[in-house]
């Protein structure tokens, strides 16, 4: 495939994207209070892509034609919330809305569950 302006956008828009589109972004820096729990703030990513391009005219031997094009990009950073550590538990803290259906529910509550399952294993070995 011949090297065409729109294949230069492209390329110069992904480079920027991937500057933006780190691992700090999704996860943020840990926050430490002072009585000892930390907070790490984590977001959801979304990125759209979009691109178009012409040649104008007729090509005639050893002539360009002129050209026209362009293209878009969208990101769009959600903070979704914070992971909590605090004695060695972990727990997700949501910003988002509550679960609106059953199975959203049962989501959240995975953590939870598996955390009292823990605790039961726990006690019983004791």
């Amino acid at each position: 495939m011949e090297n065409n302006p729109i294949s230069n956008l492209m390329q110069a828009t992904m480079e920027n994207v991937r500057n933006i589109l780190k691992v700090d972004t999704v996860v943020g820096d840990p926050i430490v209070t002072p009585d000892g729990i930390t907070l790490i703030p984590i977001s959801k990513i979304s990125v759209g892509f979009g691109g178009g391009g012409v040649e104008f005219g007729n090509k005639k031997a050893g002539e360009e034609r002129p050209y026209g094009g362009g293209n878009a990009t969208g990101v769009k950073v959600e903070p979704m919330g914070f992971l909590v550590v605090r004695d060695g538990t972990v727990r997700m803290i949501n910003l988002t809305p509550p679960a609106c259906n059953t199975v959203d529910r049962i989501i959240d509550l995975v953590p939870q569950v598996m955390d009292r399952v823990d605790a039961f294993i726990d006690k019983h070995k004791s």
